[in-house]
C-alpha cells in the first residue's frame, strides 16, 4: 500500500472484530457472574453464621426453660409440704 490509501475490510477483518467483541462481552459477563457469586457465597457465610448463633441461643433458652420449670415444681411441691397437715399434729 502506497501513497496512503487504505486497505478495505474484508469479511475475515469483520469476523475477527465481531468475535473479538463477544469474546470481550463474554469475559465481562463472566466477571459479572463470578462477582455475584462472590457476593452470594458471602452472603451465604453470613446467613449461615447467624443461622448458628440462633441455633445456639434457643438451646440456652431450652436448658433455662428445663431449668426455671423444674425450680418451679420443686418450690410447689415445698411450698404443698409446708400448708398440707402434718400427721403429728
Amino acid at each position: 500500500m502506497c501513497c496512503g490509501q487504505q486497505r478495505s475490510l474484508s469479511k475475515d477483518d469483520f469476523t475477527d472484530r465481531t468475535s473479538s467483541a463477544a469474546v470481550d462481552d463474554l469475559r465481562g459477563r463472566l466477571a459479572d457472574t463470578e462477582a455475584r457469586l462472590a457476593r452470594a457465597r458471602a452472603r451465604e457465610a453470613e446467613l449461615t453464621h447467624r443461622l448458628h448463633q440462633m441455633r445456639r441461643f434457643l438451646s440456652v433458652m431450652e436448658i433455662l426453660e428445663d431449668y426455671l420449670k423444674r425450680r418451679y415444681h420443686q418450690q410447689q411441691q415445698r411450698l404443698a409440704r409446708l400448708l398440707s397437715p402434718s400427721p403429728n399434729r
